[in-house]
Formats: structure tokens, sequence, C-alpha cells
């Protein structure tokens, strides 16, 4: 019979798949043994195919929680959207979804009440490994994905409410994932969204007038559900938009979105 001797070095990985465990015990046939040992005796659970969460002793929980287990669905997979607004503490709401990006896809699935959805990322910098073995885009290429989304994801009102809770936004970064995702439309987006923070971000003027630069010549709808308003023009941003859009937040709108 397997005894506890691997449960201490599992509970350390808190989420794994099988390769994990066959590093630890040699063969692939123990592995099988320990995975339906340590699972009838409830010191582990099984989130997906080949995807494992170690339970608390005390609690008899899950001992990582929804972003570590997103950032081990794939190899190399990662947090994004708003839920990488949620993972930084920036987010207004915490949704009961996870968005997770990766090389390869995968079929979206819940465990413990969590939906885990993929997103097919749009560009591939801008990921970074934090400190609690979590995998998140950073705020920059989150801030972008968000404005180039936020009409699936989240809704304009949420996104608004994160950037009022950004600190800071680092203007190079922008400007690299901006000529990566290389879309006239989300220059638009971003210049004319980005301006209302302007001295928040402390965003030199340089960058807007890359933005409208990279815009390109169409006039375009904000989203697609303001030609059903009352829009007025910017002709900077050759938008159809909210006569405030900062009201949107004061008078808390909804524009709440659902990927598709």
């Amino acid at each position: 019979m397997i005894d506890l001797k691997y449960y201490e070095q599992l509970a350390r990985l808190g989420v794994f798949t099988k390769s994990d465990v066959e590093k630890l015990v040699g063969k692939s046939e123990t592995a099988d043994s320990l995975l339906q040992n340590y699972k009838r005796r409830g010191l582990i659970d099984q989130v997906k195919r080949n995807l494992y969460v170690t339970k608390s002793l005390e609690t008899g929980q899950a001992i990582a929680g929804r972003y570590r287990i997103a950032s081990k669905i794939k190899p190399r997979s990662y947090i994004t959207h708003h839920s990488a607004f949620e993972y930084y503490g920036y987010a207004n709401q915490v949704y009961y979804e996870v968005y997770v990006s990766a090389e390869t896809k995968f079929a979206e699935f819940s465990y413990d009440d969590v939906r885990y959805r993929f997103i097919s990322p749009r560009i591939h910098e801008g990921v970074v490994m934090n400190p609690d073995g979590v995998r998140t885009t950073d705020v920059e290429r989150t801030t972008l994905d968000s404005i180039n989304d936020f009409e699936r994801i989240g809704g304009l009102e949420e996104l608004l409410n994160c950037l009022d809770a950004l600190p800071s936004l680092r203007e190079s970064r922008l400007i690299s994932y901006l000529g990566q995702y290389n879309k006239r439309f989300l220059y638009q987006k971003t210049g004319y969204i980005l301006s209302h923070f302007q001295e928040k971000f402390r965003l030199s003027e340089g960058f807007f007038e890359l933005c409208e630069h990279e815009k390109g010549k169409s006039v375009r709808y904000f989203y697609n559900a303001i030609r059903f308003e009352s829009p007025t023009y910017d002709s900077r941003w050759k938008l159809l938009v909210p006569e405030d859009l900062l009201a949107i937040v004061s008078k808390g709108v909804e524009d709440t979105g659902e990927i598709r």
C-alpha cells in the first residue's frame, strides 16, 4: 500500500500532472497507483484529464487557488484579460470565470464552481511568472487585451474601473505591444480611452500622436451597441463615442458582455 511519503511534495506543488508524479516515483505504473490511492483517500482531487490538485489535510479544500490551477492547464498557460486584473487586485468585480491563454487550445471546463475559458492570444510577449507560481500577462498587456476585447469580456464599465484602480502604466511597453497587435482599431480605442487617463499614467503627447497616426482613416463605432444610443463624434479619434466616457463609471451604466 502506498503511504503518505509523497503527500508533502505534492502539497508543495499544489497543482500537478501525472508527469510531475512520475518524476517523484520514477515509474508510470507507480504514478498511476499513487494517483488512484490518493484520490480514493481524499488527499488529491482531479480537476480535469491529467490535472490534479492536492487537498489540505485541515480543510479538505484544494491547496492551489484558481490562478495557480489555470497556470498549469497547458504548458506555459497564463492568466489574461479581466482575470489578470483580478489577480493583481485591480478589478472591481471577481468573476466565476478565469480567462486563460496558451499556445494550444483547450476545451473549457469547470472545477469547484469556476469556469476556465480559453482565449486565443493575439500576441505572445508580455507574460510574466509571479513569485507564487502564477503566470499572467503584465499590466500593459492586460490593459491592451482588455481594451481590444471589452465588448466580449468584462464590459466597458468594468474596464474603466480597472484602469481607475491601476497605479501606473509603462508607455514603452504599451507602444511595443500595440506594434505587435498592429491593429488600427486598437490604436483608435487605446488613444481615445487612455486620453482620459493621460495625466494619471503620465503618458506623453507623443504616445497619443503615435496612436492617432496609426489609427487609419476609418470612422468607427466605439462599440457596437452605441449605434442605438446617442453618440457624439470625436474628430481626433474618428470614433462615435459616449458624450462623457468617465460618467459611465459614476452612473454605473451596465455594458457587460460575454465571450462568444
